[in-house]
């Protein structure tokens, strides 16, 4: 398949042109525009620091249905003991600028570069991004973020500076998404630590149909705001 060349249009070709690697497009820019149309369409942007975007459209998918989460035996108890503070919306750049950050702490390479820290910012205050904090003592030590459209919430990265801190952040993601009959999370890539949490591959096709049905759901484009009240050891 051809790689498609973006113009100053606000465009995508079909995501069914994405090549085997799922690359579909090289290109364009990171304007609010662009990024909804392309996450409404299934497509996502990914590349390293100092090369031109790429947007791509996997095949198959790597998807988070909320009712099949995992949490081990060992999450639950960890979730019980409540040693952490959860909070959303509280922090997304400081969620952002961490999951980028430790990546490169790591010596691995990373696509969350500084114009990207500011576009998902701007999602972030037109309320289409969102966030989830888990502090430990006042201090930021995992979270994740994502955009979120109608029923579907696109993971878009994950950081924990102590165990289980991330894992307690999608934990708890699934748990307010569960409240709001979100249909499915976005997982994009795949990695061990979310295919042992739940997430399933399914083909592109049946991802896209989904996404359909997802976006004829509202946006939830207020602060979000998660209750503290509530028991993800048992409720999920």
């Amino acid at each position: 398949m051809p790689v498609f060349l973006l113009s100053d249009e606000i465009v995508f070709p079909s995501p069914l042109f994405a090549g085997e690697n799922g690359l579909l497009a090289i290109g364009g820019d990171l304007s609010m525009e662009r990024l909804l149309l392309a996450y409404r369409m299934g497509i996502f942007p990914w590349y390293s620091e100092n090369e031109p975007i790429l947007w791509w459209s996997p095949d198959p998918r790597l998807v988070l249905f909320p009712s099949r989460i995992h949490i081990s035996r060992n999450l639950r108890r960890v979730l019980k003991k409540r040693m952490f503070q959860i909070t959303m919306d509280s922090d997304f750049r400081g969620v952002i600028t961490s999951c980028s950050r430790i990546r490169l702490e790591k010596g691995q390479e990373t696509w969350i570069d500084r114009k990207m820290i500011e576009a998902y910012c701007a999602l972030h205050e037109a309320g289409y991004a969102h966030s989830v904090e888990i502090r430990k003592d006042g201090q930021l030590c995992g979270g994740l973020y994502g955009v979120s459209l109608g029923g579907c919430f696109f993971g878009e990265s994950m950081f924990s500076r102590i165990g289980n801190a991330s894992k307690i952040a999608l934990a708890c993601l699934v748990q307010y998404l569960t409240t709001k009959s979100f249909i499915m999370i976005d997982c994009q890539t795949t990695t061990r630590h979310l295919v042992r949490m739940g997430a399933q591959h399914v083909p592109r096709s049946l991802f896209l149909s989904l996404l359909q049905k997802a976006m004829d759901l509202p946006n939830i484009t207020s602060k979000w705001e998660y209750d503290s009240e509530m028991n993800p050891e048992r409720s999920i």
